[in-house]
């Protein structure tokens, strides 16, 4: 690693230079700087998605820089002295270096700088308060954060318990940051600091608490990062359903060994006892969507229960039953919480099977039934249920003429 950041393709895109034009015509060619993760991810050979701009202008002077380039200014956080520049529909979060005047844990007041170094201070790690002009020279205020991107080391800026008691969510963004970007042992003294404030993490949102945790486990490998989160009493604040971690790393070994997408809420879901109650209280607790609660709940479901030797017709019946989604996760699950090298095998065949099985649609409507000469209302219901669990348990029968005699057959015995 260098220190001067080679040319990557977001810093050359004309509207990245649209935009770093226009501050240079307001303010110099120096007042503006790349930050954070852009520049982090860049020196780390990693995607990058978002572009922060530092600038000595001021949030009035930014805006008018950016109109007078024709570019549109949103303020979406100018109080805190940031805009968000558009061009060419991509936006640009562009914030006014700053110091702070006052902090209470969640949120800050401050004022504005034209000092860099002020600016780094104010940062949560120090591979964060990286700088780099548009021609790719690195600044390095801390003086330490380029060696951290070398050793993989996750270090506050300053004195760690200051950082955390100006934002107490830099507790969970130092896990963070450590399963994403951390090699070796944790920082000793920014690990303490975070176990020494934990008790802060019960004060911060539910949101604020599930985005950082998602995060964590949507990691390649977050194992590391969550066996500290454990072993300093974090864990269990944010998560107080969590008993062992077994399962959990278990599951990431399979996720690696199979292929699979990193899968964050599968990942929480092995971190909680079997127990859909478990899920719910969960989702509650943090605030999931209904869509994520649902999942979750389902993923610990223990009906109908799933074997590893299950026969492929078996297979069908229940990933019919339950749907390929919760099928599967509860499989994957089922998979991490043994450990027995024949049933590993045995799963190992059964997810792809499951997976690759179209599901079927009963191929007979509601209308087909009162055709029959059923009565609208609630028997239609009764006697496709009824069609249903003899289709199912005839593997699924892809015969329209046999469905339609077995109707005929039901209706016929039918009592009104």
């Amino acid at each position: 690693m260098t220190d001067v950041l080679p040319a990557q393709p977001w810093m050359t895109l004309p509207a990245t230079a649209a935009v770093m034009d226009a501050l240079a015509r307001a303010g110099g060619e120096d007042c503006a700087r790349f930050v954070g993760g852009c520049v982090r991810n860049a020196l780390m050979a990693r995607p990058v998605k978002d572009i922060d701009i530092a600038t000595r202008l001021t949030p009035g002077e930014v805006t008018a820089a950016l109109r007078a380039a024709n570019l549109k200014a949103v303020p979406t956080g100018a109080a805190h002295g940031t805009i968000t520049a558009v061009a060419d529909g991509r936006p640009f979060e562009i914030t006014t270096l700053r110091r702070d005047v006052e902090t209470d844990g969640r949120r800050a007041v401050v004022t504005f700088t034209d000092d860099w170094g002020e600016d780094a201070a104010r940062r949560d790690f120090r591979l964060n308060a990286l700088y780099a002009d548009r021609g790719g020279r690195l600044y390095d205020p801390t003086g330490g954060g380029l060696g951290d991107l070398r050793a993989g080391a996750i270090v506050f800026v300053g004195d760690a318990a200051t950082r955390i008691a100006e934002d107490a969510l830099r507790i969970l963004r130092f896990f963070r940051f450590f399963a994403w970007y951390g090699r070796g042992e944790a920082d000793d003294a920014s690990l303490a600091a975070c176990e020494a404030s934990r008790e802060r993490v019960a004060g911060l949102s539910a949101e604020r608490v599930a985005k950082e945790l998602m995060a964590i486990l949507a990691a390649e490998d977050p194992r590391r990062a969550v066996a500290l989160m454990a072993g300093s009493g974090i864990l269990a604040l944010v998560l107080p359903a969590v008993r062992a971690l077994d399962r959990f790393e278990r599951l990431v070994a399979i996720e690696t060994e199979m292929l699979f997408t990193e899968d964050p809420l599968l990942r929480l879901a092995s971190l909680l006892p079997g127990d859909p109650a478990a899920g719910g209280a969960t989702a509650d607790r943090l605030r999931l969507s209904n869509a994520r609660r649902d999942r979750l709940v389902a993923a610990l479901g223990t009906r109908p229960p799933l074997v590893s030797w299950m026969s492929p017709r078996e297979t069908r019946r229940t990933v019919y039953r339950l749907g390929d989604q919760a099928f599967r996760d509860r499989a994957t699950l089922a998979w991490a919480a043994g450990d027995r090298p024949a049933a590993a095998t045995q799963w190992r065949a059964l997810l792809p099977m499951a997976a690759t099985w179209p599901r079927p649609t009963l191929p007979l409507t509601g209308n087909e039934v009162v055709a029959a000469g059923v009565p609208r209302g609630p028997m239609v219901g009764k006697v496709l249920r009824e069609i249903e669990a003899w289709w199912i348990d005839q593997d699924f029968i892809d015969d329209k003429l046999s469905v339609v005699e077995r109707l005929k057959a039901v209706v016929q015995g039918m009592v009104y």
